[in-house]
């Protein structure tokens, strides 16, 4: 089964679950920013949960079947379309021979994941067909002409219409201060926890860049370049933070202030330019 992509919008990868456990070559988990996403998708076409999908930024996606195959979108909320017939989010639909699935510019929210039944068929790196932007690893982007081949199916589950994903209002993210927060003032570290941080239009996979108050540090040696995890909040030099995405560097050497629980970092990957973030410290038991 193929499927002929005419128009990708932004930006289109495919991303699946990604290779964790190959830090020591210097390389990161990446994967689907929305994993939570990339599941519900692979859960309404009955694909294993590995199967690879298309992560698309700010929709604009357009795909042509020449084989009957049957799709699903996920993640942010927007116009979806076969033909110009308006199609249900969260719901496997059928896509004839010649028909267009095409994808608006999602309200409210970032990245769409469009899946196939059977998933599409991407040769691996280190076991996973995901791309990563930094390392450079994985298929390139997806561009118009390209022809996507799916694999075979399995069976279809009897789902309802899945919920959609989205937090209305400011973003909330849970976050463990630490492990550098000491080489902040006290101040600096208050002022993360109750400042309202719009997010950067420069973010990214690797880095969700915030902007608001300077954070200041009560230490200017230079810090050796240590660990780095999914959802460490770095400090820049300019005293803005980065919260580090899928495709982050396996080490840094801006100090770490504060980490965002794994739980949140999915929300991460819908936080369009302008939306504010706030972070709620917790404690770890």
């Amino acid at each position: 089964m193929t499927l002929v992509v005419e128009e990708t919008g932004p930006l289109a990868l495919l991303q699946d679950r990604g290779r964790p456990g190959h830090g020591h070559l210097g390389v990161s988990p990446s994967g689907a920013f929305d994993r939570t996403a990339l599941r519900q998708v692979n859960l309404l076409l009955g694909n294993q949960p590995d199967a690879a999908a298309l992560e698309l930024l700010g929709g604009g996606l357009v795909l042509r079947a020449e084989d009957s195959v049957l799709v699903a979108v996920t993640g942010a909320v927007g116009p979806i379309t076969i033909d110009g017939d308006p199609v249900a989010y969260g719901r496997a639909v059928s896509l004839r021979p010649g028909r267009r699935l095409r994808l608006g510019a999602p309200t409210g929210s970032l990245r769409t994941y469009v899946g196939v039944a059977g998933g599409f068929v991407v040769a691996h790196e280190l076991g996973s067909a995901s791309t990563d932007t930094l390392a450079g690893l994985g298929p390139g982007p997806v561009v118009a002409g390209d022809r996507l081949v799916t694999g075979p199916r399995l069976p279809t589950p009897d789902l309802e219409d899945l919920p959609a994903l989205g937090h209305a209002g400011d973003l909330v993210l849970d976050v463990a201060v630490g492990p550098r927060d000491d080489w902040f003032t006290a101040a600096a570290v208050r002022s993360l926890l109750e400042s309202a941080w719009q997010v950067s239009p420069t973010s990214s996979r690797v880095g969700v860049r915030l902007t608001g108050p300077r954070l200041v540090r009560s230490r200017t040696d230079e810090l050796p370049s240590e660990p780095c995890l999914r959802g460490s909040i770095q400090v820049s030099a300019d005293g803005q933070p980065i919260v580090l995405g899928p495709d982050h560097p396996v080490t840094g050497g801006y100090p770490v202030i504060a980490v965002v629980l794994d739980r949140h970092t999915d929300r991460l990957a819908q936080a369009q330019p302008g939306r504010i973030i706030r972070f709620r410290g917790v404690s770890l038991p």
